[in-house]
């Protein structure tokens, strides 16, 4: 497998120019999943970790690129989203794991963070579906009905302008969030605090304010499907090869899956790109090595338009 750490040297660059472009939006979303690693001298693996932090404008109109950029840890700890995260000034969007709070902490009183946090309602939405599946219950029935009422309206202005859709979030879905937290803190004085029922509303409790600040800003999703969507090749080839040979594999499979996950989000045939740009970045200038990133070579992949059209489907 010399080729693919060869390969993966090669594309470096070209995976941090992905960061660079990433960071630099206003907004963005975040992501983790699980991935196994072989433990030197044990025979067995352990538990490494993919991050993913996602730029994607689409659901507003915006024509700049979407991108995912890949970050591979050897564990869990919150001190690698701070690393990766130490040069973004913005909105993440993200679930509500302990080790992304010390983004949102302001560095002095007085002083706004240089992170503000957006939470994620299908997060919220899970945790009474799970109930619903589990029990029937009328009162997770309810929740769910409420929190539909919302997602029907991002239905309704997807693909509309920031400014539209931040108005008709003003107008329609802040008073829904006000009448279903004014529910919730009637309903959950009814269930027994130690209950699967008071674990859903304490979600949403501990989490209002960051859930409901997407209604302030049409840049922000309700959600973060958009990160969540981006680790799913992720989880098929983890299916295929099983576990990553060791930590450097972890950073290497990180710049390739950089580059493929944002060759799908731009609709272009990974293997096409990767091919074009293998044959020719070791000769390729590294101050322009942006011309390299995906969206930059469409012209000259020469791409058919019915595998542009597969890959948008």
């Amino acid at each position: 497998m010399q080729w693919v750490g060869a390969s993966s040297e090669l594309l470096g660059p070209l995976a941090a120019a992905l960061a660079k472009h990433v960071l630099a939006a206003p907004n963005i979303n975040a992501d983790d999943t699980p991935i196994k690693v072989l433990a030197p001298g044990t025979g067995k693996t352990k538990k490494g970790r993919l991050w993913t932090y996602v730029r994607d404008g689409r659901g507003w109109g915006s024509t700049d690129p979407p991108a995912v950029w890949y970050r591979y840890s050897s564990s869990w700890h919150g001190k690698y989203p701070q690393q990766h995260l130490a040069g973004f000034e913005g909105k993440l969007q993200v679930d509500a794991y302990a080790g992304f709070e010390p983004l949102f902490v302001p560095s002095k009183p007085g002083v706004a963070a240089r992170i503000l946090e957006i939470a994620c309602w299908a997060h919220v939405r899970r945790k009474w579906f799970d109930l619903y599946e589990a029990h029937a219950s009328p009162l997770a029935r309810e929740a769910l009905d409420r929190i539909g009422q919302l997602y029907k309206i991002e239905t309704a202005i997807r693909g509309q302008s920031a400014a539209k859709r931040r108005a008709a979030r003003q107008q329609y879905a802040v008073p829904l969030l006000a009448a279903l937290h004014a529910w919730m803190i009637e309903q959950s004085a009814s269930v027994d605090q130690g209950s699967t029922f008071a674990t859903a509303f304490n979600y949403a409790f501990n989490n209002w304010d960051a859930l409901q600040r997407y209604a302030d800003d049409g840049h922000l999703e309700i959600d973060n499907n958009i990160a969540e969507r981006s680790v799913r090749g992720a989880g098929v080839g983890r299916k295929n090869y099983l576990f990553f040979g060791s930590d450097t594999g972890g950073d290497r499979a990180a710049i390739i899956y950089s580059l493929i996950e944002t060759c799908k989000l731009n609709h272009i045939d990974p293997q096409r790109y990767l091919h074009y740009v293998l044959e020719r970045i070791a000769d390729h200038p590294i101050n322009r090595i942006e011309e390299l990133l995906p969206w930059n070579l469409v012209d000259q992949l020469r791409q058919p338009a019915q595998v542009t059209h597969a890959l948008a489907a």
